[in-house]
């Protein structure tokens, strides 16, 4: 026997009433409790400051008291004991995945509500106790946050520890099912959320989404990351903006100005850095980009974006056909080659008519080599309408039951109102410090 089930065997006093703490009688306590509330108030009191440590032991008979509970029945007090035996201290016997796989997909989701930071606890420890093959919080972690929210759409503490284990073990597919219902509310009684869990969670989703080429979702989760508002800028909002930046020029050949309440400072900080240096000369040959990122190299490989530059640099010569259709209409693949700086009229063969079936640019190549480029035609089908207007009434419906709750919000109310009155709080370009915090940088190891 351990020594912290030792100690949790016998009985203690605690607090300045001599209350009784002994684990045998609490374990009654669930299984005969009748009002959940009450209970809850028990489980985050006993043992005062040695809770955890209490609730880590066995019974005096040597059993585990998981044993004697149900994840469904009696899921507040599985709650506090699960989280607590999954704590990092030493000593603790943790229990098996199977056991933290059955609670995750069987604890009722109303009773767990009653405790959130103990919900915060568990998600966190399953991190921890799998963090030599971290693969296996994925079940657990993805069957805690689809069942403790009232909602999808409600953004938890849950989802950052999800996303980043997705991210890290490179299991990026296994996110979509979360990253596609967007997040529309922050509930501050359900979960214990933080400023920079809502960072993490968008900032991983975009990392997310760009190994996967999925671009556009990628672009949206960085500018969310980039715009959200604060006084002083997270230094993983600046890491948000250069992969947006990089993102951008693979999407569109150039970046585009960011939202107009996004942080001056982070702007700046960009157009200094060696990231600005690449957006001023692209695009361009992949002989010129490949000379101007060499003296960064060292930069791009640390902060773990070198992936994303070989792909923008790849990009390069499509961008550069695509400026020569609106000057050309008839150009020779030598000469098409020479603009681009490549040297083979195959390559440059090759990639307009990847171009031509991406539906990219409009061109026929001609027997002698003359490639004549014309106006694309865009072709809408009856059902991608029938889509739009479906998804048009989806986010509809969407954004006035959001409203209906801002609105209904005295606290929503309160700040809007002192906003109105007060519009100093909008930062001039020159205002703000010199750069972001240097602590960002545990998540470089993710890329």
């Amino acid at each position: 026997m351990s020594q912290a089930g030792s100690s949790t065997a016998t009985a203690a006093t605690a607090g300045t009433n001599h209350e009784v703490v002994n684990l045998d009688q609490l374990v009654q306590e669930i299984t005969t409790s009748t009002d959940s509330k009450a209970l809850n108030v028990r489980l985050h009191t006993f043992g005062g400051k040695d809770r955890d440590r209490l609730l880590s032991g066995i019974l005096t008979n040597g059993q585990d008291p998981l044993a004697s509970l149900d994840p469904e029945q009696h899921t507040l007090g599985y709650l506090y004991i699960l989280s607590a035996r999954l704590s990092p201290n030493p000593g603790h016997h943790h229990p098996s995945l199977r056991v933290i796989e059955d609670f995750c997909l069987r604890f009722k989701p109303e009773e767990a509500r009653l405790a959130p930071e103990r919900v915060t606890t568990l998600a966190k420890n399953i991190v921890h106790v799998t963090s030599q093959n971290l693969k296996y919080a994925l079940t657990p972690l993805y069957n805690l946050l689809t069942r403790y929210p009232p909602s999808r759409s409600t953004l938890t503490t849950i989802h950052t520890h999800f996303i980043t284990s997705c991210v890290t073990v490179h299991h990026y597919a296994t996110a979509l099912p979360v990253l596609s219902h967007p997040i529309t509310n922050v509930d501050p009684k359900l979960t214990d959320l933080t400023y920079n869990d809502n960072l993490l969670y968008h900032y991983c989703g975009g990392v997310a989404f760009a190994a996967l080429k999925r671009w556009e979702k990628a672009e949206e989760f960085f500018e969310i990351c980039v715009t959200a508002p604060g006084t002083i800028p997270a230094a993983i909002q600046l890491e948000a903006l250069k992969k947006l930046t990089l993102v951008q020029l693979i999407l569109y050949g150039k970046t585009k100005p960011t939202p107009k309440y996004t942080n001056a400072v982070l702007g700046r900080l960009l157009r200094a850095s060696a990231y600005g240096n690449f957006v001023r000369e692209y695009p361009a040959s992949i002989s010129k980009l490949q000379t101007s990122i060499s003296k960064d190299i060292e930069t791009y490989n640390t902060e773990k974006n070198m992936g994303l530059i070989n792909q923008v640099i790849q990009r390069a010569p499509r961008w550069l056909i695509r400026k020569l259709t609106s000057t050309y209409v008839t150009l020779g693949l030598g000469d098409i080659a020479k603009e681009i700086g490549s040297s083979s009229e195959d390559e440059v063969r090759a990639t307009i008519v990847s171009m031509i079936e991406a539906g990219e640019i409009n061109a026929t190549i001609s027997v002698d080599g003359n490639v004549t480029f014309s106006d694309l035609t865009t072709t809408v089908t009856k059902a991608q309408i029938d889509q739009a207007l479906k998804n048009a009434q989806a986010q509809s419906k969407l954004l006035l039951e959001l409203e209906r709750t801002l609105t209904s919000s005295k606290e929503y109310l309160s700040k809007a109102l002192k906003q109105r009155e007060n519009d100093s709080y909008a930062m001039d370009d020159d205002d703000g410090p010199g750069g972001p915090p240097s602590t960002f940088n545990q998540w470089g190891d993710i890329l």
